[in-house]
Order: C-alpha cells, then sequence, then structure tokens
C-alpha cells in the first residue's frame, strides 16, 4: 500500500509508453507474417507478456533487443502445445488467442486467475464454431478455461454477438486472412468499444491485409491472404495518456502528453473533449496534446467506446460541480474488475455521492475525503484514484504493483509530476 500525498505539478511534460491494444495486435500479426517483423515501442507490461510468452508456446521466435520486439513470422503455421497456455487476467490475450489457436495443430487450453474464469467468452466460442472450429468452455460456464482445437480453417459466414466485448470481432478479424475462402462477419449485437474494431482494421491494414466493412455491421475478409512482415512502430497509449490529462483537471496545472495525435485511431483520446467539455482547455500541438485545468463542472456523456476511462472520469466527477452522469457502459461489469461496482465502492468511502445502474454511474462532485482504496486487482481502479491523491490529503492505493499490468512504471511517471 502507497500514500499519495498532495504536492504541487511541476512538470509540463510527460511520456507514456506505447498502447497496449496496438502491441497486442501487432504483435498477433507479426507472429502469423511471412517474415522478420521488428516492433517499436511496444508495451512491456503483464499483459502484453501473456501474449508474447503465449505466441512463444505455439512456437513463435520473439526476441527483445532494448526496446524492440523482433519477431519470426510463421506464415500462420503454428505449433502443437499440449501444457496449457496461463494467460492471467488479459482479457485482450485470451480474446485474440482463443481464435489465433484455432489456426494451430492439435488441442490448446487456455487458462488464467480465478477472475478470467468469470469473464465471458461463450460469443466468440459460438462465433467459431459456425465455422467449423471445435472449441468449449472447460467448465460450461461460458468462461474461460477453454479448449480449442486447431487445424485448418475453411472460414465461411458468422452472425456474431458484441454485446460485451468487441475483441470477440477483433480476434475473428485477425485470423480470417488464414482460412481458405475468407470470412463474412454479421455483428447482431454491439459492437460495445467501437475504436478498438477500428485499431484492429488498421492493423490489418499496415500489415497489408485487405478488409472491406459495412460500418460495424459487416465485415468481409479475402482467405489466402497473409501479414507482410516489416518494421512497425506502437503510438503512445491513448488510455495512460489520460491519468495525466485527468491530474491536469484536477489540479488546475498544465500538462502535455507528448506524441499522441489527435487523428489516433485509439478511442480514449477523445477523453480530452470531455474534459474540455467539464472546463478546461485543452491545446493540440504538433508533438502532443496539452490539457489546463480549470474550474470543473459536471456533464452527461456516453462512454460506450472510451470503458476504460470510466473510472477515470469518475475520479474527475468528484471535484466537479453538479451531477456526472456516465451512460452506456455495462460491458465494464466484465472487465478486470466489476468496474461500476468497484468505482461506486471506493468513491462512496471518499464521501462522494454516487450510484451505478445496470448501464451506467451517476457522481456528484463535492468534497472528497482520505481513504484506503481497494484496487481489487484492477490496474485502471489504483492508477485513478491516485490521482484523487494529488488533491486530497490521506489517500492510499493498496496492491499498487496491479499496475504493472498495463503500465509497470506509472509511480515513477506519476512521481515525476511533482519531483523537481
Amino acid at each position: 500500500m502507497i500514500e499519495i500525498k498532495p504536492q504541487k505539478i511541476s512538470a509540463s511534460e510527460v511520456s507514456v509508453p506505447g498502447s497496449k491494444s496496438y502491441t497486442h495486435r501487432i504483435l498477433i500479426g507479426a507472429a502469423l507474417s511471412d517474415g522478420v517483423c521488428t516492433i517499436h515501442n511496444g508495451l512491456k507490461s503483464e499483459d502484453t507478456t501473456h501474449t508474447l510468452e503465449a505466441l512463444r508456446q505455439m512456437g513463435v521466435a520473439i526476441e527483445i533487443d532494448g526496446s524492440k520486439f523482433i519477431v519470426q513470422g510463421t506464415k500462420g503455421m503454428l505449433k502443437p502445445r499440449t501444457e496449457p497456455v496461463y494467460l492471467g487476467n488479459s482479457g485482450t490475450s485470451m480474446r485474440l488467442l482463443t481464435a489465433v489457436a484455432a489456426l494451430g495443430k492439435g488441442i490448446y487450453t487456455l487458462t488464467g486467475t480465478k477472475r478470467m474464469g468469470e469473464r465471458p467468452i461463450q460469443d466468440l466460442v459460438d462465433g467459431l464454431k459456425q465455422i467449423g472450429v471445435n472449441a468449449r468452455s472447460v467448465n460450461s460456464n461460458g468462461c474461460p478455461p477453454l479448449e480449442i482445437k486447431g487445424g485448418d480453417l475453411a472460414g465461411g459466414s458468422i452472425a456474431l454477438k458484441c454485446g460485451i466485448s468487441s475483441q470477440f470481432l477483433s480476434a475473428l478479424l485477425l485470423i480470417a486472412p488464414y482460412t481458405k475462402n475468407g470470412i463474412d462477419i454479421n455483428v447482431i449485437e454491439g459492437p460495445v468499444s467501437r475504436p478498438y474494431v477500428d485499431m484492429t482494421v488498421e492493423v490489418m491494414e499496415r500489415l497489408g491485409v485487405g478488409i472491406r466493412r459495412d460500418g460495424y455491421e459487416r465485415f468481409w475478409v479475402q482467405g489466402g491472404q497473409t501479414y507482410r512482415s516489416g518494421s512497425y512502430t506502437v503510438e503512445p497509449d491513448c488510455s495512460q495518456a489520460g491519468y495525466f490529462w485527468a491530474a491536469a483537471a484536477i489540479t488546475g496545472a498544465e500538462i502535455m502528453v507528448k506524441g499522441v495525435n489527435r487523428k489516433s485511431r485509439q478511442g480514449d483520446v477523445r477523453f480530452v473533449e470531455i474534459l474540455e467539455a467539464m472546463g478546461c482547455k485543452v491545446s493540440y500541438q504538433k508533438d502532443g496534446i496539452q490539457v489546463s485545468g480549470k474550474d470543473l463542472t459536471a456533464v452527461t456523456t456516453d462512454m460506450a467506446d472510451m470503458p476504460d476511462m470510466v473510472p477515470t472520469l469518475a475520479v474527475v466527477a468528484a471535484f466537479a460541480s453538479g451531477t456526472t452522469v456516465i451512460e452506456n457502459v455495462a460491458h465494464l461489469k466484465a472487465k478486470e474488475s466489476d468496474r461500476l461496482g468497484s468505482v461506486v465502492n471506493e468513491l462512496s468511502k471518499m464521501g462522494i455521492a454516487v450510484s451505478c445502474s445496470d448501464s451506467g454511474m451517476m457522481i456528484t462532485g463535492g468534497n472528497p475525503g482520505g481513504a484506503e482504496i481497494d484496487t481489487y486487482g484492477d490496474h485502471r481502479i489504483a492508477m485513478s484514484f491516485a490521482l484523487a491523491g494529488l488533491k486530497v490529503p490521506g489517500i492510499f492505493i493498496k496492491d499498487e504493483r496491479c499496475v504493472e499490468k498495463s503500465f509497470p512504471n506509472f509511480w515513477e511517471v506519476f512521481g515525476g509530476l511533482y519531483k523537481e
């Protein structure tokens, strides 16, 4: 447990690591590619390491050289694995690699933490079954562990539900080029978190694969394609940038996150627009995006496409006048923790009036007090509530090392806000 003490922010610029979402996707594309891929600025974290190690266990040669990943592509030919593949509580790893395993040989077992065993994935399993993949939930509860029998994939048509996670769609898209006849996906529910679908499509196109789409409802990918080897750079993570923009909002400081571009496909880059609506000044510069904190007022906002920023916004809302309403985030219940319930519990401890429904949250700003914050093993709860400690004395963050899931040096970068 660590204590966050209010201090004057002296830093005006912050650098954050490479995008977690892009790193997972580019690692998988590189692993399936036709040669050697060099990935620059890829995120090294607990989650991305689970993906990297799983790919190694499936026969992919991956070398880490300083800040680079060097991946030897397999042309989609993965090796059998008799031992279970452990993926911790990385939902992205579990969902994307469930589809990847369908390209391999033999039976793969994918497993993870106790919480992973509660995170629903049946809609993806059903999608794979529609193209002939023998996949099942080992405990017959629609959650991991999973067994997937790999083999030659013919492809075909899929009616897919994506109301819980857009990653079900991303997973199927990523393997589609390696089917014989291609895949035609009709999305019959959702998708939530739409920008992550755009990121998947962007990675596929960067690696040389053609894809046709009708908005977010229909996707066609021809079979017999191969990802192209080459050199790829991962852009900074906008979810991680959000903590520092929020720090500016709460404290009245000016903070620029370097290397972030407003044209990014990452949906979380739009978090600055919400902060602007709450009263902050946002400046788009050639080398980053700067937020200047001002007096904050409440907003009503749909966060379906920015679920990872909900805990951050909730903490900012605790310092705003009025009642902030966060809408369309039912899918947060299936994250690393039940993020709706977790946020309500911890803000309540701080004396903030907060409530949640099945699909949203209401936070009435006030005068937050100190509290010991339970993190539920959830990196985003830890990082979001640390922000409150910049303004409020007596904030203690339990299990602070859970940030290693996505941002291993978070406390170092966070401390750099106020160290001369």
